[in-house]
């Protein structure tokens, strides 16, 4: 009687090329963002509203500014993605590959190692975009005087150029970099724990759209939770101007913001828009991971 051979496992896919790991990651970014956007604006306004003394809700934002005021900014939004999750991913999936070929494994230190230093790497690459973002995002909401009246997100580009010089992309690059590590440990180290764990308790099929969503949305609490004080930070060191009098910016680095907004406005503050920002980091990491992981199996199934 001939011996029954066991069961052959499906053949791994090929590697994807680097420009496509690199291409599908800014695209899939991109095409998130267009749906999470007008989240990110009312975080925006709601974060920056208490440095005049307001305290905003999600519904106030859409009331006083209108529905079709949360997609300011959106052109920036975009853009920014073409940088900051190409770059984030790409590098997250390259650095991880190769620290696999080093030390022959890859496990859950290497991911967080790889996931904080990449996700910084590319904070420092979109900070350009992403003032211009918080910019455009919450111009409208300034008293008149103060507003710079941004025409579009070149026209956001050339003036703080031309206007301020090319330091200004730069500013809160700091809490944004942190921020974007923090992400990068976070996402990276709870994602695929909280699939196995709904995979077990939920009866799901792991990586399928309810899997991905409810592992993603509960990763994007916990590093929501964790990394709103520096975007608030981000948020007011992007958005300042000098003082007329002195001439001297209010926030000059992470610290100094967080210690200056806790003192004077209580740390609570540094939380304000938190639903919408909330809403914004896990249905974006819902989306993204969705579209990337479309155009890949589209990638396969007709180019390779």
């Amino acid at each position: 009687m001939s011996a029954v051979s066991p069961p052959s496992t499906p053949a791994a896919p090929p590697p994807l090329p680097k420009p496509v790991v690199f291409a599908t990651s800014g695209l899939g970014g991109m095409m998130g963002w267009a749906i999470v956007h007008p989240a990110n604006t009312a975080a925006v306004r709601m974060s920056l509203a208490s440095m005049q003394g307001q305290q905003l809700s999600l519904l106030d934002v859409a009331k006083r500014d209108g529905f079709k005021s949360l997609y300011d900014g959106l052109a920036a939004g975009v853009g920014r993605q073409i940088f900051y999750a190409s770059s984030r991913f790409g590098l997250f999936e390259t650095g991880r590959d190769k620290l696999h070929e080093i030390r022959g494994k890859t496990d859950f230190a290497g991911r967080v190692a790889v996931g904080a230093v990449t996700g910084a790497m590319a904070a420092i690459i979109s900070c350009p975009m992403e003032v211009a973002t918080v910019r455009l995002s919450n111009d409208v909401t300034l008293p008149a005087a103060e507003r710079r009246n941004y025409t579009g997100v070149f026209d956001t580009i050339k003036r703080i150029y031309t206007e301020e010089g090319f330091k200004a992309f730069y500013r809160g690059s700091a809490p944004f970099a942190q921020r974007a590590a923090l992400v990068g440990v976070f996402q990276v180290a709870t994602l695929d724990q909280f699939k196995e764990l709904y995979a077990n308790m939920l009866h799901q099929k792991k990586n399928s759209i309810p899997n991905v969503f409810c592992a993603a949305m509960t990763s994007g609490l916990i590093y929501s939770i964790a990394t709103m004080p520096l975007e608030a930070s981000k948020n007011r060191m992007a958005s300042q101007k000098p003082d007329p009098t002195t001439g001297k910016l209010p926030y000059t680095g992470t610290l100094q913001t967080l210690r200056t907004v806790s003192a004077n406005e209580g740390f609570l503050a540094l939380y304000n828009g938190f639903l919408p920002y909330y809403i914004r980091c896990g249905g974006h990491t819902v989306t993204m991971f969705i579209f990337v992981q479309l155009l890949r199996d589209f990638y396969r199934s007709t180019v390779q």
